[in-house]
């Protein structure tokens, strides 16, 4: 099949968000057309975002703001992916939880006490924390050299782009603690497959149906090719022709941004 009737086949696109669908606060030209398209065509697509600073309702909200309507049933989240993985690895573990008050919710909601009492902390989380304060990467710093407690991550992103550029992530941080402890954590979200496999189940679909589309290769594409979906790479956020000139992961499609998913699913070639 060629690139456009790939993209014309599937029926889950599970699309990264900033860098993809906009940029900061900005919507990109072909968002709404794009996924109106793919829900007129009987497909269905999902946001699956690694940025754990933000609650669902709080990137419902923010959609709405920029004209997108949606629902829970939307979306994938690392936060939710490490929620999941909590259960499953940690189900009566105390939290230490480095991130923003939107994500210790998130976990309370989900049934896990949090603490800041180092002595009862039996995990640590890390997330993409635009609250972080240094008293925070004390207590980690403690808790990694002094106790002998889990430690997750949520996601590895070093940067996340924002209008003006980037500003650090989830992976810088704790590259940070690295250099102090000599520890690392187990990361949960893209590039791990956990959140297309969630995906594929809520839509009931198979491999073969589902695109993972977004614009890093050490995340996105990474997590599509480590699930077996299709990997779809677009060119309208963080990677730049250089970056992709040394990858040696290979999305399976690049494209300049979702404009051309768009003319794809309008017939086009592209």
């Amino acid at each position: 099949m060629t690139t456009a009737e790939t993209i014309r086949s599937l029926k889950l696109y599970l699309f990264d968000m900033d860098g993809t669908l906009y940029l900061g606060d900005r919507l990109y030209d072909f968002t709404k057309e794009l996924l109106a398209c793919i829900r007129e065509q009987g497909a269905r697509y999902m946001f699956m975002t690694n940025n754990s600073s933000k609650s669902v309702e709080a990137y419902i909200q923010k959609l709405s703001r920029l004209g997108i309507e949606a629902t829970k049933e939307d979306f994938i989240t690392s936060s939710q992916a490490t929620i999941h993985y909590l259960k499953k690895n940690h189900p009566n573990d105390t939290l230490y939880v480095c991130g923003t008050q939107s994500l210790i919710r998130e976990f309370e909601a989900a049934g896990f006490t949090v603490t800041q009492d180092l002595d009862k902390v039996d995990c640590i989380v890390m997330g993409n924390d635009n609250e972080l304060t240094f008293r925070k990467l004390e207590d980690v710093c403690k808790l990694l050299l002094l106790h002998d407690v889990a430690y997750i991550a949520t996601n590895p992103d070093y940067v996340c782009p924002t209008e003006f550029g980037s500003v650090p992530d989830c992976g810088s941080v704790c590259d940070m603690i690295f250099n102090c402890t000599g520890r690392r954590p187990i990361f949960i979200g893209k590039p791990e497959p956990l959140m297309p496999l969630l995906g594929m189940e809520m839509a009931g679909v198979s491999k073969e149906q589902t695109a993972v589309v977004g614009d890093r290769i050490y995340t996105d594409v990474k997590s599509g090719i480590n699930a077996g979906t299709v990997s779809i790479l677009v060119m309208s956020g963080e990677t730049t022709q250089a970056i992709l000139d040394a990858s040696e992961d290979r999305p399976d499609m690049v494209l300049e941004s979702g404009a051309e998913i768009l003319r794809a699913l309008k017939g086009e070639e592209i």
